[in-house]
């Protein structure tokens, strides 16, 4: 829709309206907030009630330690990019919930399988791993509504992928 003028828009609503295939056609822009929130009401209006999976307040039947993991293994490839295969693993050590502080304090290892991967997760001067750990720590503050507090280690644990026991150490297959 950024790249059409109006008679263009038409004529192509126009066309895949003839098709007959589409039920409601609702062309937007994202960049200029145009039809946003039509395109918001016309889903809606498909969407069905189904069953309540969660009771209220929770969102997810991850426990906590599972959700810090990958929100810093995510940070991790998002920082990361292409540099450092998926061969990575956060293990959380610990997380207190500080009371007297409003804070939780999180731990967290980040396992690689090579020393040159170890160099590129910290990066110059350590500033890549600060900025997976400013991300991640901004993330879970959000999740848990308070301050958060999070150490970042990172190790090497050579071929740990090929070793069923520390697949298992880190969560990827579940324990029978």
């Amino acid at each position: 829709m950024d790249k059409l003028n109006e008679e263009k828009i038409f004529q192509l609503i126009k066309m895949y309206d003839e098709i007959g295939i589409f039920d409601d056609i609702v062309p937007i822009s994202a960049i200029k907030k145009k039809n946003v929130s039509e395109l918001i009401e016309t889903i809606k209006k498909y969407l069905v009630y189904g069953p309540k999976y969660f009771p209220d307040g929770i969102s997810t039947d991850q426990s906590n330690k599972v959700m810090i993991s990958e929100i810093v293994r995510e940070k991790i490839l998002n920082y990361t990019d292409k540099e450092i295969p998926h061969g990575t693993a956060v293990e959380v050590e610990k997380i207190f919930d500080n009371k007297q502080k409003n804070m939780i304090e999180i731990s967290v290892v980040i396992y690689c399988e090579r020393d040159s991967h170890k160099k590129i997760i910290i990066g110059k001067n350590g500033r890549k791993l600060k900025g997976i750990g400013k991300s991640a720590r901004v993330e879970l503050e959000e999740i848990f509504g308070c301050k958060v507090f999070l150490e970042t280690w990172v190790k090497v644990k050579e071929n740990w992928r090929e070793n069923t026991n520390y697949i298992r150490e880190f969560g990827y297959i579940e324990e029978k």
